[in-house]
């Protein structure tokens, strides 16, 4: 079988380790290496020989879309991002695929049988065995400045950023604590959970109505960003 050797770029450690244990299952991937810094990446593009790039968008330094006109044609690009706007200029670069975080592994399966596809024209992957989903987590343990809190996850109203700390609000009062809103996203399961403005996360089992762009949760008004906006509509048309 044709393996195309791969390489995973992102700022994020977490979302390398996510990227890295998808290809794992892939036999026709070899993941050569993964990097944080962009331009450590482009250098290993042009002293290892690699076919395909699973490239963040949003990094320090170096964005996706300017390493993307660096590196040229010497390897094929997927992006990976949590931003749907980038698409269009994606696609203008002639990416392979454009996958939205968080990325399932079906849809990552995919893209990558895109890319080999182009890559070895002809060639034909094998059905991959798809792992059996791991039942999402019912709480979660939250750091308080005196104390380590239990949270129920059906408990979880919304959640707000308040610059180096989060208010969480649930059905039995509000918990403050020191982290960032973007950590705790990650944490949460995302048919569950929506990111819908730079400030919030709302539990979509707690939305009583959206109207004119603002979500109402109990007796709270939630504003919709417009970055956050489309995808916020896709998962509730899902619902």
């Amino acid at each position: 079988m044709n393996q195309l050797r791969c390489l995973i770029i992102d700022d994020k450690p977490l979302a390398i380790d996510i990227l890295a244990d998808h290809a794992g299952k892939i036999p026709f991937l070899q993941l050569v290496g993964t990097t944080t810094n962009p331009i450590e990446g482009l250098q290993m593009v042009r002293e290892q020989n690699i076919d395909l790039v699973f490239l963040d968008i949003q990094m320090p330094e170096l964005t996706g879309l300017q390493f993307i006109k660096i590196a040229g044609k010497q390897c094929k690009i997927i992006l990976t991002t949590a931003y749907a706007e980038y698409a269009l200029d994606g696609y203008e670069h002639d990416v392979v695929d454009y996958l939205l975080k968080p990325i399932p592994f079906e849809r990552f399966y995919r893209a990558a049988e895109k890319a080999l596809h182009v890559i070895v024209p002809g060639s034909r992957a094998a059905t991959p065995v798809v792992p059996q989903a791991e039942p999402s987590p019912e709480f979660l343990f939250i750091k308080t400045e005196h104390r380590i809190q239990k949270v129920d996850l059906k408990d979880i109203r919304f959640i707000e950023g308040l610059q180096n700390y989060i208010a969480i609000t649930t059905s039995n009062g509000k918990i403050l604590s020191l982290q960032t809103l973007k950590k705790l996203e990650e944490q949460l399961p995302d048919k569950e959970f929506v990111r819908v403005h730079k400030s919030f996360i709302v539990a979509l089992r707690h939305i009583s109505s959206i109207e004119r762009g603002r979500i109402n949760i109990g007796d709270q008004m939630l504003p919709v960003g417009d970055r956050y906006r489309d995808r916020f509509y896709r998962m509730v048309e899902k619902i």
